[in-house]
């Protein structure tokens, strides 16, 4: 039975365009994906059952109320399925990490039995990131982030890592705090072109109400990275690197006088 990694999901660049009356925001985004994750594997079963392990896979109160669980029940097979989830992104953390475990089933059941016509409505509605999720593809989401347009990437195989200062941020207040400017849309041009010369409209929202951001970005900031930024609502935070060294040394360093901040290193899809 399959075996799926939920790729990490950063946003290279996030702007917020407006507010919508339906709640939610106007965004351009650049999804991308690390190669690293949560692990889901998958085993035949009378009923749907989930069950949760790993570092983060206790802060999942109800397993059987969560995005997985809640996909499953929204794609149709002809039998259940047993998933146990090593959980090893933390939990409100700007990482897409229910989405990509979201995608990770959705890949499970196109590998097992075939997906229903519909089913990017389907997964739109399980969570505005689960679409870029299913296929964890560098891609360019717009509307909510369900409207999505493929581009191909120079920043595959770039290594990353990833830094959380350990404190959850819900999506939520996050974009409350936003202060409904309009800065500008994202940029045109290639993936290392948008992510340069972009932006990530959350970061001073996510700052006012998670100030550990800002020491965790300064940190990043003092490595060899080409780029460093907020991903998503935060309050995780990513560095780009030229060289696996670079990468590794600055994980090093950040891991001697921070050894209390969770980090994960790997490459861009």
């Amino acid at each position: 039975m399959p075996t799926e990694t939920a790729y990490a999901k950063i946003n290279l660049a996030l702007h917020v365009r407006a507010r919508r009356d339906d709640g939610y925001h106007e965004l351009e985004t650049l999804f991308a994906f690390v190669d690293q994750g949560d692990l889901l594997s998958a085993s035949s079963a009378d009923i749907d059952q989930l069950k949760t392990v790993g570092e983060f896979g206790g802060q999942l109160a109800d397993p059987m109320d969560n995005i997985v669980a809640k996909t499953l029940s929204v794609l149709p097979r002809s039998q259940g399925l047993e998933i146990v989830m090593e959980k090893n992104l933390p939990v409100a953390a700007g990482l897409g990490g229910g989405s990509a475990d979201a995608g990770a089933v959705f890949r499970i059941v196109r590998e097992l039995y075939r997906l229903p016509d519909d089913w990017q409505d389907r997964a739109a509605k399980l969570g505005a990131d689960v679409p870029a999720c299913v296929d964890s593809l560098t891609c360019i989401g717009r509307g909510t982030g369900t409207e999505l347009e493929a581009i191909d990437s120079d920043l595959t195989g770039t290594p990353v890592l990833l830094v959380n200062p350990r404190v959850p941020l819900a999506t939520g207040p996050v974009f409350t705090a936003w202060d409904g400017n309009d800065r500008g849309p994202m940029p045109t041009g290639s993936v290392s072109e948008i992510a340069m010369n972009g932006r990530n409209d959350l970061e001073g929202p996510a700052l006012s109400l998670c100030p550990q951001i800002g020491d965790v970005l300064k940190a990043l900031k003092t490595s060899d990275a080409f780029l460093v930024r907020m991903s998503g609502s935060g309050a995780t935070c990513f560095a780009l690197f030229k060289e696996d060294a670079s990468m590794r040394a600055a994980s090093e360093e950040i891991a001697h006088h921070q050894p209390e901040w969770w980090q994960m290193q790997g490459k861009l899809r």
